[in-house]
């Protein structure tokens, strides 16, 4: 026998790739039951509750986050942002169509999520998307660019919507995630956020193709006037993803 046989029909190179073998496939295993922690079970919401359960769903595990919370995932179903829509057709799996304001219609470009209410923390707790009131005058817009305080705010029909008053900073990161924008009312005037990759900033105002003039009047509330949650940036971002399908009716219809 050669060196490594242990019989005349087994040697140790063998062994090693069924162990590799084993090893690989357990792997597999353990990767699509842990893939399977987000998002299940799943809920059929089309005419029957339906949840679908089982292999490969894991067992519940419970996770300690940073803040000392817990959360515990696979989990029932969470509850889901409130739509106003109505299938297109009587069939399974129909196009959604909004009903009512399809801005806040929570549909297609407009859909968000209910993430946690909370803002996003940085390292040492505190939110971490503040405006530059809130930093102090370490913070501040770069050198030779073009600093959008003050400036006009122009919607897609070319409205003035309102007046840039601030830039919200996201300190980790080290760049700017929203610009706070007073515009006008029936009951007067109003702060309201705009998403920096909705906003085009020149020297002559911010642009922005998302929305029409008036439609800022209605861009969701914030309940603190200096932070944002993470469910509140998901519905901002959603009102403006919104506009730019259902902001112009002319905007849904087909292209050709």
């Amino acid at each position: 026998m050669g060196t490594g046989a242990i019989t005349q029909s087994v040697d140790v190179a063998q062994l090693v790739l069924y162990l590799f073998w084993i090893f690989f496939a357990g792997l597999i295993y353990y990767l699509v039951r842990e893939n399977h922690r987000e998002g299940y079970p799943m809920q059929v919401d089309h005419e029957r509750d339906t949840t679908i359960t089982g292999w490969p769903v894991p067992r519940p595990k419970t996770y300690t986050l940073p803040d000392g919370s817990t959360v515990t995932v696979p989990r029932a179903m969470d509850p889901q942002p409130e739509i106003s829509a109505e299938a297109a057709h009587g069939y399974a799996a129909a196009p959604l169509v909004p009903v009512g304001d399809p801005l806040t219609a929570g549909v297609g470009p407009g859909a968000w999520a209910l993430r946690a209410d909370v803002p996003d923390p940085d390292l040492e707790g505190q939110p971490k998307i503040r405006p530059l009131r809130d930093w102090g005058e370490d913070f501040g817009v770069a050198h030779g660019s073009v600093d959008p305080r003050g400036l006009p705010v122009i919607g897609a029909d070319g409205v003035v919507a309102g007046t840039c008053t601030d830039a919200w900073l996201d300190r980790m990161e080290m760049i700017f995630r929203f610009l706070e924008v007073e515009v006008a009312t029936a009951d007067g005037t109003r702060r309201v956020l705009l998403p920096m990759n909705f906003a085009r900033v020149v020297r002559t105002g911010v642009h922005v193709k998302a929305l029409m003039g008036a439609q800022f009047a209605g861009v969701p509330a914030t309940r603190h006037p200096d932070q944002v949650t993470l469910r509140e940036e998901d519905r901002i971002a959603a009102y403006y993803g919104a506009g730019t399908l259902y902001a112009d009716p002319d905007r849904a219809e087909p292209f050709f």
